[in-house]
């Protein structure tokens, strides 16, 4: 089926945009031009197209951060409710995601084979920690309690030592990863760690990253202490998750090693914003989530005035699914401008999880993912509210 997008504003990654028609034949866009013919036609006249957008960081599999409400939840409920946030992500425009934890093969699959609707996934199943570490949920009572219990596909992962990690990650590439994630600090929500403490030694980081490199995969880090930072640098880890306490060293070693920043900005007060709406929170993490939540901010400024390169991410549920597109307007208040926001969920998002040959921009040769807007789509404060169509690898999803 040859379907042609007629009238519409084509808006390119950095936020430039001209009037075009865009042809599609089955998943594929064949043509951006005027005057294009198709089979189909679909009248987007006064509308602008922005190419599918990204979510690098977001855990899909889970809806809350109600520690108790996920204790009393059946394992397989919560794989019901990823149907909810597989689709609310959708509808927020975004086709692509990066799933930071929780996501297994049978979601991915099920997805890919369109059992449910969602965007397409890179899954990394569960966060490589150390003991005592930001994903060991073992709380002061001595009780073992995380969002959801391990099972077959998706294993526990701490690890101590190169040997022990060299296993998890062939364990967690058998079960399906695409992408390895690991905690190189202490986080907000995690019961015995400070988002200040560094986690791992350099041997378990370098053996982690030999191990991914020798499966042709990456790794993401969730790095929140200035020492951690670095070691996950040194490492040759991809990303840096969240990177609350940058410095100038810190920045200086990204540059030099091309290290990626996925911000999670909302994060820290969406934390305070769940307390507040009576989400059970030990205070220790609200604690943390308060002391961090400036130092955040002025780090990500830093990191946007040096030009690091930076793509979005969420965290969500931290704050809710459906909200993804909120992250756009906190970066935009950070220093970014809105192209360079926009080139973040889109071209630089697709580039971090090397899919930029097929995703990122309106071109011929790419996957046809395709949001409509109404009215102005550098104004995010309200972009979500004005997205009327969304189109995955040719097929209207939303």
């Amino acid at each position: 089926m040859r379907r042609v997008f007629v009238g519409g504003t084509v808006v390119a990654p950095d936020g430039s945009a001209s009037v075009a028609d865009v042809l599609v034949d089955g998943d594929r866009i064949v043509d951006v031009g005027s005057g294009l013919d198709g089979e189909e036609s679909v009248d987007v006249s006064g509308k602008h197209l922005l190419p599918g957008l990204f979510d690098s960081h977001i855990h899909v599999a889970f809806n809350h951060i109600d520690m108790w409400r996920h204790v009393q939840t059946p394992l397989s409920y919560s794989f019901y409710q990823a149907i909810g946030n597989l689709e609310a992500t959708l509808r927020s425009g975004i086709t692509t995601v990066r799933d930071a934890g929780g996501a297994d093969l049978g979601m991915k699959h099920a997805v890919r084979d369109g059992l449910i609707a969602g965007p397409r996934m890179q899954i990394s199943i569960n966060m490589i920690s150390q003991t005592g570490g930001h994903g060991d949920k073992t709380h002061p009572s001595g009780m073992h309690i995380g969002f959801r219990l391990f099972y077959p596909g998706s294993p526990p992962a701490i690890v101590d030592g190169p040997q022990e990690m060299r296993r998890k990650v062939r364990e967690l590439i058998r079960e399906g990863a695409d992408v390895l994630k690991v905690a190189t600090s202490g986080g907000v929500l995690s019961p015995r760690d400070e988002p200040t403490h560094a986690h791992f030694q350099m041997d378990e980081l370098e053996m982690l990253v030999l191990e991914a490199a020798a499966a042709d995969r990456w790794v993401m880090a969730h790095a929140q202490a200035n020492t951690g930072i670095k070691n996950a640098i040194r490492a040759g880890i991809r990303s840096i998750e969240h990177g609350i306490y940058l410095d100038d060293e810190a920045i200086e070693m990204m540059l030099e090693r091309g290290t990626w920043l996925v911000p999670t900005l909302r994060a820290p007060s969406g934390v305070k914003r769940a307390a507040e709406a009576g989400v059970r929170i030990p205070d220790e993490a609200i604690r943390k989530a308060e002391e961090v939540a400036e130092i955040h901010q002025e780090s990500f400024r830093r990191a946007v005035d040096a030009d690091v390169k930076i793509a979005m991410g969420t965290d969500s549920p931290v704050t809710p699914h459906g909200e993804n597109l909120l992250e756009l307007v906190e970066m935009q208040k950070g220093g970014m401008t809105p192209g360079e926001v926009l080139h973040a969920a889109t071209a630089s998002a697709a580039e971090l999880m090397g899919v930029e040959a097929e995703l990122g921009s309106i071109e011929p040769g790419k996957l046809a993912d395709l949001v409509v807007v109404d009215g102005d789509p550098l104004d995010f404060t309200s972009l979500r509210e004005r997205i009327e169509q969304v189109w995955k690898a040719g097929d209207r999803v939303a």
